[in-house]
Parts: structure tokens; sequence; C-alpha cells
């Protein structure tokens, strides 16, 4: 028999998105016509209400909120060069040095976290080379540590501390 699994889902405006495996937290949100539209934390404008950005967004809660990774030193949508190919990762932290500690790449609750995803991680880690990588659907998260022997599973990500750095 398959296995069912129970998916709780919470309705905004017009939408319904899936509760994700992060921790809730208050959701400032407005219509914008034909489409639901989030504040974001990071950038403090209404931005639309995708379910990546719904993922997005979590993710900048608990980073700040839980694990304290200033605001003020987090890039959504960072923009980097691949070969000449400009692309944007999701969310990075930066030391007060200004160099990356932390990169999170988000994707749709009903993306699978595949290799293809962790490919896409890898890639930009190649242009930024963060210690600390994760990717995560708001349902299944996968995090890594980077070290001159290669990377490391990690079961979770470290605390921001005031001497945190590289």
């Amino acid at each position: 028999m398959p296995k069912q699994t129970h998916q709780a889902w919470i309705q905004i405006g017009n939408q319904r998105l899936p509760q994700l495996k992060l921790p809730p937290f208050p959701v400032t949100w407005r219509s914008g016509g034909d489409r639901n539209e989030i504040k974001c934390l990071s950038r403090q404008k209404f931005v639309a209400l995708e379910p990546e950005e719904w993922v997005r967004q979590h993710w900048l809660q608990h980073l700040s909120n839980d694990l304290h990774y200033p605001l003020g030193l987090t890039s959504v949508e960072h923009p980097l060069n691949l070969n000449g190919m400009k692309r944007r990762a999701d969310i990075v932290c930066h030391d007060h040095q200004g160099k990356p500690l932390l990169m999170v790449e988000c994707k749709r609750h009903d993306v699978p976290l595949s290799k293809a995803v962790l490919d896409q991680i890898l890639r930009y880690h190649l242009a930024l080379k963060t210690p600390i990588i994760a990717i995560s659907n708001g349902i299944n998260h996968q995090a890594f540590s980077y070290h001159a022997t290669g990377f490391q599973v990690l079961e979770s990500l470290p605390f921001c501390t005031s001497n945190t750095s590289i």
C-alpha cells in the first residue's frame, strides 16, 4: 500500500500554502490585485507570495530569529556569475567582513531535494565558497559544511555568533 502523508495547510487570502517544517512566524501579507504578496523580512518590501517565496521567508525568519544571523548581513537573491551566466542564490549570510558564511537554496514544497538541486547549490558554491550550504523545500532540509577534504553532512545549522567567521 502507498504511504499516506498528512499535509497541513495554511490559508492566506485566496491561497492555500503548506505548513512547513520550519518555525512558524507572524506573516505580513496583502492582496496585490490578482495575487497575494508577503512582506520580505530582508528586502523590507512586498513580493509575490509564490510557493518558493513561502519557503524563502520561513528560512529568513529561522536564520534571523532562531540562529541569529543578522538581516543586515543577509542577501536575498544574491547575484553571482557562473562562467559568464548570471544566477541568483536564494539566501546568503555574510560575516561582518562581508565574506559569505552560509548559503540556502530554497525550492517549493513539492520539489524533491534531488541531485539536480544539490548540483545547483554546488555550482553556486564554486562562485561564493561558503563554508556552509543548505537545500530545502520547507518540508525536507539538507545541510553540509565544506572543509579542505570536502563536504560533511550537518545535522543542524550553526548559530551565528559575534565572532562567526570563515
